[in-house]
C-alpha cells in the first residue's frame, strides 16, 4: 500500500496527535513519576549510542524527530509509525560491534573514523581521500602503506563485513529486547541505498524495508544539519536522491525546508520530551521489571560487543554482583535491582576509543585520561531515566575506593554505599579472572590473593568476604553434583 505524500488525514498518525501527546505527557510527568515508559527509558538509552558513533549528543533523537515527521506525512498508521518510532531509536545498537575491528582494519581510532565516515558519499574519489586522511595516521610510513593497499585490494569485502557485523547484531539485540520483527529489519537494512549500492546485500528500492529508508535519510539529514543547517543538509541529501535515498522521501523533506519551527526544535532544550510525545498515544508503553531487565540485558550486549576482551564481561559482573548480594541477605527485588545496576556499570564505555581499550600494554597519560572518563559518562547517561538515578550513582562511583584513591572523582569510604562497593568487588574480580591485552586471565585463587591487599583500604572488607563465601558455596554444590555424577 502506497501511503507516500498522504495528508495528515485518516487512521494514519498526524502533527495534530503528536501535539496533544506532548501536551498529554508534559502534564502528567509529575503525576506519574512512578510509571516508566519504554520511550523513556530506549531515548535516554540512545545517548549511549551516539557516542559510540562519535556524533554529537542528541543524534538519534533527532533522527527521530526527522523521521517521524516524515512518517506522518506519508500517513503511516499507528502501529506502522510505533515501529518506525523504535527504529529509529536503535539504528545504531548493533553499531559497537565492529568498533575493535575498524581499528584493527584502518589503524584508526573507531569513534573519529565513525564520525568522519559519515560525511562520505560512496563515490570512489570520497572514498579515497577518507581512507588515505584516516588510516593509520598515528602508524609508521611502512605499516600504514600497506594497511592502504590491503584496503584498497580487499575494500569491498572489508566494508560488508564491518556493515553485515553492525546490522546483523543490532538487529538480534532489538529481537531480544521485545522489539517487532518490522524494527529488527528497519535496523538490519539501515545501510542499503535505493539504486541498490549499499550493504550488505545490496537490496534496491522498494525492497529495501520502509523504516530504513525513513531512518538512513534521517541519519544523514542530521549529520549534515548540524554541520551547516537545514539548507545543506536538503542539498547533500538531494545530490544523493535516486542513490542513496527514496526520491519521494527527499521530496517530502523538501516540502519541511520552510518550517523553521521544526529545524529549531532539533536544537531544543527539550528536544527529548518532544521524541517522547512522537510516540503514538494508542500504543505508548510502560514497562515492567521483567521488560527493564531485557532492556538491561540488551544494552549490556551493546557494551560487551565493543571490545573482544569485555565480551560477556556486564553479564559475568552481574552474576558475581547478584552472588555477593545473595550472602549480604539483600532481599530478592533488591538483589534484581542491583543486577540490572551491575548489566549498565560500564555503558560509559561505549565513549571510550577501541584503540584505548584493546590497547597491548599499558596506557599512557593522555588514554588514561579517556579511562577514567566513561564512569562519568554512565552517569550522566543512566540519570537521564527518572528510575535509574541509583543506578546512575554505581555507573559514577564503581571504580572509587574507600581511601579515595579511585577515579574519576577520589571520594572516600563515606561517600560509597553499599550497592556500589558490591558492584566494584564483582567487577576488579572479573576484570582479574578475564582475558585482557596485555595479560591471561588469573585463576581465582591468584585474583582473590590480589584482591585482599586491597580490602580495608580500596576494597570493603565485608563484601570481599562475602564473595569468597560466595565461591566456597559454589565449589561445595558443584562437589556434591559431581559425587552424585559419579
Amino acid at each position: 500500500m502506497d501511503r507516500r505524500g498522504a495528508a495528515d488525514t485518516g487512521s494514519g498518525y498526524c502533527l495534530k496527535d503528536f501535539a496533544i501527546g506532548w501536551a498529554a505527557r508534559k502534564g502528567s510527568a509529575v503525576a506519574e513519576r512512578e510509571v516508566v515508559y519504554l520511550s523513556e527509558v530506549v531515548g535516554a538509552l540512545s545517548f549511549a549510542l551516539d557516542i559510540t558513533e562519535g556524533q554529537p549528543v542528541g543524534h538519534s533523537l533527532r533522527c527521530c524527530w526527522i523521521g517521524m515527521h516524515l512518517g506522518m506525512r506519508l500517513g503511516l498508521s499507528q502501529a506502522e509509525l510505533s515501529d518506525l518510532y523504535y527504529t529509529l531509536l536503535l539504528k545504531d545498537i548493533g553499531c559497537s560491534s565492529n568498533a575493535a575491528r575498524i581499528c584493527q582494519l584502518y589503524l584508526a581510532d573507531d569513534l573519529s573514523f565513525k564520525s568522519n565516515y559519515k560525511v562520505v558519499d560512496t563515490k570512489l574519489p570520497e572514498i579515497l581521500r577518507f581512507l588515505i586522511a584516516n588510516t593509520g595516521r598515528r602508524s609508521g610510513f611502512v605499516e600504514r602503506l600497506q594497511t592502504l593497499v590491503h584496503i584498497a585490494r580487499n575494500g569491498g569485502e572489508i566494508s560488508k563485513e564491518l556493515i553485515e557485523t553492525r546490522c546483523q547484531r543490532g538487529a538480534v539485540i532489538a529481537r531480544s529486547m521485545r522489539f517487532s520483527e518490522a524494527v529488527a529489519q528497519g535496523i538490519l537494512d539501515l545501510d542499503e541505498h535505493w539504486d541498490g549500492s549499499g550493504q550488505p546485500v545490496e537490496l534496491e528500492g522498494e525492497a529495501i524495508s520502509l523504516f530504513a529508508r525513513i531512518a538512513l535519510l534521517a541519519q544523514v539529514v542530521d549529520v549534515f544539519f548540524m554541520r551547516g543547517g537545514a539548507k545543506a543538509a536538503l542539498a547533500e541529501v538531494t545530490e544523493r536522491s535516486g542513490r542513496w535515498f527514496d526520491p519521494q522521501l527527499v521530496a517530502l523533506l523538501a516540502g519541511m525546508i520552510d518550517d523553521a519551527g521544526f529545524w529549531q526544535a532539533m536544537l531544543s532544550n527539550d528536544l527529548h520530551e518532544r521524541v517522547m510525545g512522537l510516540e503514538p498515544r494508542a500504543l505508548t508503553r510502560a514497562v515492567d521489571e521483567d521488560y527493564l531487565d531485557d532492556i538491561a540485558a540488551g544494552f549490556a550486549q551493546v557494551v560487551d560487543a565493543k571490545s573482544p576482551f569485555t565480551a560477556g564481561h556486564s553479564d559475568r559482573v552481574a552474576l558475581f554482583t547478584d552472588l555477593i548480594a545473595e550472602e549480604m541477605g539483600y532481599a530478592p527485588e533488591r538483589r534484581r535491582w542491583l543486577k540490572r545496576a551491575a548489566l549498565l556499570h560500564d555503558i560509559g564505555k561505549l565513549g571510550v576509543s577501541n584503540s584505548v581499550l584493546d590497547k597491548n600494554g599499558k596506557p599512557d597519560d593522555d588514554e588514561w585520561a579517556e579511562i577514567k572518563r566513561h564512569p562519568e559518562l554512565g552517569r550522566v547517561i543512566l540519570s537521564k531515566i527518572a528510575a535509574f538515578q541509583d543506578m546512575a550513582r554505581i555507573a559514577g562511583d564503581h571504580h572509587e575506593k574507600l581511601n579515595g584513591r579511585g577515579y574519576p572523582h577520589g571520594i572516600k569510604a563515606d561517600a560509597i554505599d553499599l550497592d556500589t562497593r558490591i558492584v566494584t568487588v564483582a567487577d576488579i574480580f572479573d576484570a582479574l579472572t578475564a582475558d585482557r591485552p596485555y595479560r591471561k586471565a588469573m585463576p581465582v585463587s591468584a585474583a582473590f590473593e590480589i584482591m585482599e591487599k586491597e580490602v580495608g583500604s580500596g576494597l570493603d572488607p565485608d563484601v570481599f568476604a562475602a564473595l569468597r563465601r560466595g565461591f566456597m558455596r559454589l565449589e561445595d554444590v558443584a562437589g556434591s553434583e559431581g559425587e552424585r555424577a559419579a
